[in-house]
């Protein structure tokens, strides 16, 4: 699609000078390094339309240049978001499109003349249930953003992202190996044999969760935190079933030591979705050979 006649794109409060290489907002110049600068034009040059990760590693880094890539670009894009106030839960500008690339949405003007709308053939996966949507804005206004979390040293979150994971497996493979032990301490219980049943279940379902967040954390798999936050409702229901497992230590430990537990452990969910997002606020350096 053809530049405008002065070189701008321009969209919402925001325009892309060409010339200058400059991104302002309502006239004010903002801070944007080169490369996110470079995302941002290839986007608009194709709005509506999706930017494949390929096609932007093809811009950013030739043939020949070995980077960590997809941290690098997974930076980029967040840093974009942060500067343009956007938010991957409920984007106003940039799209991810999963296992693709990114999608720039909103209406983009060149020279007064303003961007085709996306072809309403072609799935919109953001737009397409405005139910989810309306899930996922309830979501972002309730729950911490990328855009509002420091920025912390990668491999510490990551850290302490996997011994989250580590001692929810230790829980559930624990009661597994002393279910009979822990069906005698229900047995005081009217409701036992379903209290049973629910940890039974529950750890079923817990241990494969673990070993995929586990492994994923491991290997450092690429946009962990979106796969996170699709899990994050199991994950909520599971933790918070979970969290009353100190209980069962009253006789060891006192009733007070299990309501401290206990609360802890009602916020660890929260607390691994805050170590995601530090994650992905957490600077790569793009230009390192592997």
């Amino acid at each position: 699609m053809s530049q405008t006649s002065d070189g701008i794109y321009r969209f919402g409060v925001y325009e892309v000078d060409l010339t200058s290489g400059e991104l302002r907002k309502s006239g004010v110049r903002l801070r944007l390094p080169d490369q996110a600068f470079r995302v941002l034009v290839a986007m608009l040059e194709r709005p509506s339309e999706v930017v494949t990760r390929e096609d932007l590693r093809t811009k950013l880094w030739p043939d020949g240049t070995f980077v960590d890539f997809d941290h690098g670009l997974n930076t980029i894009i967040n840093k974009l978001r942060e500067t343009l106030n956007d938010a991957a839960a409920n984007p106003r500008f940039i799209e991810t499109i999963a296992r693709r690339g990114y999608r720039f949405i909103a209406p983009v003007e060149f020279g007064g003349t303003r961007a085709s709308p996306p072809d309403p053939a072609e799935p919109q996966v953001a737009h397409a249930n405005p139910i989810k949507d309306l899930s996922q804005a309830s979501s972002a206004s309730l729950l911490t953003t990328v855009n509002e979390v420091p920025a912390a040293d990668r491999r510490n979150v990551r850290f302490l992202f996997l011994l989250l994971q580590i001692m929810y497996l230790i829980f559930y493979v624990t009661a597994l190996a002393r279910l009979g032990h822990i069906q005698d301490l229900l047995e005081q219980f009217s409701s036992a044999r379903w209290m049973t049943a629910a940890l039974v279940i529950s750890a079923s379902i817990g241990i494969p969760v673990r070993l995929y967040l586990t492994s994923a954390v491991a290997f450092d798999l690429a946009e962990l935190s979106p796969k996170f936050n699709r899990l994050f409702p199991v994950i909520l229901i599971l933790d918070g079933l979970w969290a009353v497992a100190p209980f069962l230590l009253v006789p060891q430990i006192g009733v007070g030591l299990a309501l401290a537990a206990t609360a802890a452990l009602i916020y660890a969910p929260f607390a691994q979705r805050t170590l995601l997002l530090m994650a992905d606020r957490s600077p790569t350096p793009t230009g390192r050979v592997k």
